[in-house]
């Protein structure tokens, strides 16, 4: 006991000291005064600590309501950590024993500290020094990800100097190697040492081993910390309070359904033929769609229905939920049908007694809120359902459709959001008992803002109607309507627990690229492809070495949060996808405070709430954002997003010159987007950026790319799309041989493309090839992009002289090119890319 009161007592200590401003030590800086401080305030805890502790968690609790600390980001981030100590980028620096030792011996307690895990998530939701230790490790991994990077970049500048453009870019094709080698073979003879005891390079690794052992006691503070919170390896993945939930059954009021007559009329027709297989078996009918959307209420409905229980000689209901044992599904569907208690666990008896019961009857089985995924156990439990006479019929409600690949025979059934009109029907049963507002007209107008709140779901019309059950007063309707979902009492608000469930069955690495996009304003219509490139350029994707394999794991990531519900296809455009208003609510909870979005064009009342742990940051870009605009981040030294978002409508606007100053100071910057300011030039600072993976300078009117922006060697997308003033790009660009994707569409104004272009044979994506004359780059420097895809519109040919260019850009070589725009000065020629071989590019 006196142990544990002593962890608790240290604890706090920690977190004492820690906690004080900096001007707080300023003010005590006299030594003296400290001392007797700390005397005075081991002299109280000596009497009272347990009740001091009470007291400072208490007031700490009403003063900041802090967000839960995401385990599963925390989680995917440490994973992607023990990743990177041992990787390639890595063994540049091998001959220091010393730094080599402190990596392995993170990497171990990396691996340690990632078993608690669970359990710390599962204590930080009471106990506040649990939550403060999550994240003050969430930030050590932050930093401890920042000196990897900086490993990787100096290895990667080194590798220039000498001349191993392939290696640097991992070698990436034998087209860039080939091209390269007479210059790598130049460059060997310059030794290794030239670059390794240059003046930059050993102020690098003295600077390295500085950081090094700040970080090796921020990792013995948080290991002794782990000890001291008692703090227990678990095998169980999430939280299982968080998995724990009321089985459904099949009551059901249908007078107070709303807006799913013809819902269910489909489905009871669906139950009713019995031609929905040749073969005789039985039909299984999923019905997909997001949490709280009233699947189970759909089907409810349908299983009570009278022509439903004439038609089919038995019905069961079984809600299956997250536990897909075959020996409990089996005796549930036994009992349901038998109405008698079954005790033996069996399984062939259990499965020989339900064979015969189904034997030549026409059934009805419910299988409610199903999640597994395995198609085997399906196998195994629907055995017995075999015996049953043809026209039986399987219900399975399901968030995930792969679940419907594993069970379904007919095609699912994609249940739709209510109606606002049935939607407003629902919250004013449950909140005022009746159909509609005859009765209290003052709450109408803040009733029917909930409701479009509500965003056609009926739970969470249900859910926030309850919570002002029996409340008629404006102020109580007005804190719903202003609230987030996170902020409601979870035992009586539903719908964060109910969608919080399909966050609690993401892999670690899916929770965390789903967190992301908390950064995504409510209604926002998006592309794939722009979330992955950001997933990318956050590192989320580094479980995949070659950048090819990332797009394709970012692709696998993208199908499966669409497959599970959490991104849906814009009715407006259907390329581009959503996310409900409440899923989106959902990845912001999940986000907790190092994300934060800026949906308004003024933000001052939420600068109170930002917290300096802040690592991602998006906003709406408005017409004028300035100085006051900003005044809330000024403190936040460590951002690594900052994501400019224009909605299509809005035209350009203008940002202050002294906060693109201050923003070219956040030297962690992954991501940085100024898309659709009036920004005429950028800084050369912007080189400073050293781990920039991502820069948007679309629909911006910028003339030229600064050559600073050739230093950015870690940068994979460039995007420069509708900048219609852009005259030249950097001379030495052929230096950003990661760069994947170059969009320039629309840069009508841009005279060539410089020399050496060819150098960048990592190239996905290159919209615009414009043709230099003698002192551009040439025709074929397309012959070493040997990976462009989609469309590349070549202009300028006039300025091609000599057929042989043309030969050697080896256009018909590129698989993956799907259509090809030619352009002379007066002459535009589209062609599809199986044509290629048939066009003479200088006639």
């Amino acid at each position: 006991m006196s142990k544990k009161c002593g962890g608790l007592c240290f604890s706090f200590h920690f977190y004492y000291w820690k906690g004080i401003s900096k001007l707080a030590r300023q003010i005590l800086y006299n030594h003296k005064l400290i001392l007797l401080i700390h005397f005075l305030t081991c002299l109280i805890f000596s009497f009272c600590y347990s009740q001091l502790i009470i007291l400072f968690l208490s007031f700490f609790a009403r003063k900041t309501k802090m967000s839960i600390i995401g385990e599963a980001i925390l989680k995917a981030c440490i994973e992607l950590l023990v990743d990177k100590l041992t990787s390639k980028g890595l063994q540049f620096f091998a001959h220091q024993e010393q730094i080599q030792a402190d990596l392995v011996k993170w990497k171990r307690m990396l691996v340690k500290i990632k078993a608690v895990l669970d359990d710390a998530e599962e204590k930080q939701r009471t106990d506040q020094s649990v939550k403060m230790w999550l994240g003050d490790l969430h930030n050590l991994a932050f930093d401890v990800e920042d000196l990897l990077e900086e490993f990787q970049t100096e290895a990667f500048r080194r590798k220039l100097l000498l001349g191993e453009p392939a290696a640097a870019a991992h070698d990436h094709d034998q087209t860039s190697s080939s091209r390269g080698s007479t210059t790598t073979k130049f460059r060997k003879l310059i030794p290794t040492c030239c670059t390794t005891f240059t003046l930059d390079s050993i102020k690098f690794e003295y600077v390295m081993i500085s950081k090094i052992k700040e970080i090796n006691d921020r990792f013995q503070e948080i290991v002794t910390q782990k000890d001291l919170l008692d703090l227990k390896e678990s095998s169980a993945g999430g939280s299982k309070k968080a998995m724990q939930r009321l089985p459904t059954t099949s009551l059901v009021n249908e007078a107070k359904v709303y807006g799913r007559e013809t819902e269910k009329k489909e489905i009871v027709e669906l139950l009713l033929r019995d031609d929905l297989r040749n073969d005789g078996g039985f039909s299984v009918i999923p019905i997909i769609g997001m949490g709280g959307l009233g699947k189970t209420t759909l089907a409810q409905l349908v299983y009570n229905d009278h022509r439903v229980q004439d038609h089919f000689d038995l019905k069961a209901w079984t809600c299956v939920s997250n536990d897909f044992d075959v020996i409990r599904l089996t005796k549930t569907i036994l009992r349901c049908i038998t109405k008698q208690t079954i005790d033996d666990s069996d399984l062939n008896l259990l499965q020989e007694e339900l064979n015969k019961q189904l034997s030549r009857k026409k059934f009805l089985l419910v299988l409610d809120d199903v999640w597994n995924e395995n198609y085997s156990d399906w196998v195994d439990m629907s055995r017995p359902l075999e015996a049953g006479a043809p026209g039986s019929k399987i219900i399975v409600t399901t968030r995930n459709q792969e679940v419907v690949a594993i069970m379904g025979t007919a095609p699912a059934y994609q249940l739709k959001r209510l109606s606002t009109d049935d939607c407003l029907s629902v919250f004013t049963q449950h909140s005022l008992g009746s159909r509609d507002f005859s009765s209290n007209k003052s709450l109408e107008e803040i009733g029917k803002k909930i409701v479009i709140k509500c965003n056609g779901l009926p739970l969470a019309a249900k859910t926030l109607g309850g919570l002002l059950r029996g409340k008629h007063g404006p102020s109580d309707w007005e804190d719903v309507l202003n609230s987030n979902i996170w902020d409601l009492p979870e035992d009586r608000c539903g719908i964060l627990p109910a969608l919080r469930v399909s966050y609690y069955y993401l892999s670690p690495p899916l929770k965390q690229c789903f967190a992301y996009c908390s950064l995504l304003p409510k209604d926002y219509e998006f592309e794939e492809e722009e979330i992955i490139l950001l997933w990318i350029a956050e590192g989320f994707l580094d479980h995949e070495d070659r950048d090819e394999e990332k797009e394709e794991l970012g692709h696998q990531f993208f199908q499966e949060l669409c497959s599970r519900s959490f991104f849906e296809k814009s009715s407006n455009d259907t390329s581009k996808f959503v996310m409900h208003d409440l899923v989106n609510d959902l990845a912001r909870w999940a986000a907790g405070e190092i994300y934060f979005i800026m949906e308004g064009t003024s933000e001052v009342n939420k600068q109170q709430r930002i917290s300096r742990n802040l690592r991602h940051l998006s906003y709406i870009r408005g017409e004028y954002d300035g100085v006051k605009r900003f005044a809330g981040f000024y403190d936040i030294k460590y951002l690594r997003t900052f994501l400019s978002i224009m909605l299509s409508n809005n035209s350009r606007g203008y940002l202050a010159c002294s906060i693109l100053h201050q923003l070219l100071k956040l030297q962690q910057l992954r991501v940085f987007s100024l898309c659709g300011y009036y920004i005429y030039e950028l800084p050369n600072s912007i080189g400073d950026l050293r781990y920039l993976r991502y820069l948007n300078l679309s629909r911006t009117n910028i003339r030229n790319l600064p050559e600073s922006i050739t230093k950015l060697y870690n940068l994979h997308t460039l995007l420069l799309e509708d900048c219609d003033r852009l005259k030249t790009l950097c001379a030495d660009i052929g230096n950003l041989i990661k760069l994947h994707h170059l969009k320039n569409s629309n840069t009508i104004s841009l005279q060539e493309m410089p020399l050496r272009f060819g150098k960048l044979t990592c190239l996905q994506t290159l919209c615009n090839f414009v043709v230099g004359n003698d002192r551009g780059s040439r025709l074929r420097e397309l012959k070493f992009l040997m990976h462009l895809r989609g469309t590349l519109d070549i202009s300028n040919l006039e300025n091609v002289k000599h057929v042989g260019d043309a030969k050697e850009a080896h256009l018909s070589g590129k698989k993956n090119l799907k259509v090809l725009l030619l352009r002379w000065a007066r002459t535009v020629l589209t062609l599809e890319c199986q044509k290629l071989k048939h066009v003479c590019l200088t006639c």
